[in-house]
């Protein structure tokens, strides 16, 4: 008999790095310290106002105060399916769609109902820091494809065919990338669909920063570009960073047939419905103008160039410009070493540390994304507490 009092695949689950800072960094300033956190990957903005009106009328309404079908309201699925006909252009059926609390959920149901154990999942990496945690809940085996500045961390076909064996099943694919902030272009999509259909592997693919793309850089999706993937793919997304409502916690699969039957009945037997006002608020914000979202990409656009601009210019730091989503991901070997107010890291665990001790800045380190040397730092935040932030690493850099 074992004597631990949680099971082993629990007691496997890395705590959430992204949280963590952020929930350190919350602590220190509900201490009276002046923390800037470039941690968590939300929104400042508010919930549009449109929005929230839609889920107070729903709390008025006795029919939200019920249970209703465990795979979502059918209104809203009719809504995403119509909203992803608009916004990526796959053409779904309601009933290829699930509704899960939040895009997490989306990610675990995905992963469970997919893998058996033993099963391998390519994951290139850097990647966001949950996706290995379901992947081994599951039994599968995350198998890392390590991709850097180089590539403008995209993986590419031969970089994935090298990874792969005959116990791969599944493919994780993310584009705009978190904590990178890469997109793949549409050639680079286009090959990466055909090198999953010849081999007959299974595409993840989460589209949540599909809306926030900046410059000459375009959304693709997957199975848009290459639709004889569509009976072997899972898309993810979910309203949290598109119309800033990371707190509602509404997000969605869609995938054939038999996965989303797996998946439905997974959930009915683990959380039932997902919370009636948020769905409500869900249908708003999917079936109304973008007009908000355009406002929010625009701010997030001015403050990644910004970022980027201003951590590229620190001695010892290399950073690639945000392509997508809201995150800069700098290169910080060169810190390695080096005197920060006497103190000194060779690895971005402790430079992370002395960082938000020193400076009162917080970061994510990469090993929290499988990239050891390097930091995540979230631009959705003012454009006041980004530069400043910036400006006290690289004075602490700089030792001014």
């Amino acid at each position: 008999m074992s004597s631990s009092r949680i099971s082993a695949a629990v007691a496997a689950i890395a705590p959430s790095a992204t949280l963590a800072v952020d929930s350190k960094a919350k602590a220190m300033k509900a201490a009276g310290e002046p923390v800037i956190g470039f941690g968590a990957g939300e929104p400042d903005f508010p919930t549009p106002a449109h929005i929230v009106e839609a889920a107070v009328e729903a709390c008025r309404d006795p029919k939200n105060h019920k249970y209703s079908p465990a795979g979502g309201l059918p209104e809203l699925k009719q809504a995403i399916a119509e909203k992803t006909k608009r916004d990526s252009g796959l053409e779904v059926d309601p009933a290829n769609i699930l509704v899960t609390n939040g895009g997490k959920h989306a990610v675990y149901a995905s992963f469970l109902t997919l893998i058996d154990p033993g099963d391998e999942v390519i994951l290139p990496a850097p990647y966001w820091t949950t996706y290995p945690e379901p992947i081994g809940l599951a039994g599968g085996v995350t198998v890392p494809v390590v991709c850097d500045e180089t590539t403008g961390y995209k993986a590419t076909v031969e970089q994935l065919e090298a990874a792969r064996t005959d116990r791969t099943k599944v493919l994780v694919f993310v584009s705009p990338s978190n904590p990178t902030g890469a997109v793949y272009s549409r050639d680079e999509v286009r090959a990466i669909g055909q090198w999953a259909v010849e081999h007959g592997i299974w595409v993840v693919t989460d589209e949540i920063y599909e809306h926030l793309v900046y410059g000459g850089n375009e959304f693709t999706s997957l199975p848009v570009e290459v639709p004889e993937i569509i009976d072997r793919c899972v898309v993810l997304n979910g309203v949290a960073k598109t119309y800033a409502m990371t707190g509602w916690r509404v997000g969605w699969m869609i995938a054939p047939n038999d996965v989303i039957k797996g998946a439905t009945n997974l959930q009915s037997h683990s959380t039932s419905n997902v919370a009636n006002v948020s769905q409500r608020a869900a249908l708003a914000a999917v079936s109304g103008s973008l007009d908000d979202v355009v406002m929010m990409r625009e701010a997030f656009d001015r403050r990644r160039q910004t970022i980027w601009k201003m951590l590229d210019a620190i001695d010892g730091v290399e950073c690639l410009e945000p392509e997508g989503a809201f995150y800069a991901y700098p290169k910080l070997t060169g810190l390695y070493g080096r005197s920060l107010n006497g103190r000194t890291a060779d690895n971005t665990l402790d430079l992370a540390t002395i960082i938000l001790e020193e400076a009162k800045v917080a970061i994510v380190p990469g090993e929290a994304f499988g990239t050891p040397g390097y930091a995540r730092l979230s631009f959705a935040l003012g454009d006041d507490d980004l530069a400043e932030g910036v400006q006290r690493i690289s004075d602490l850099v700089s030792g001014s």
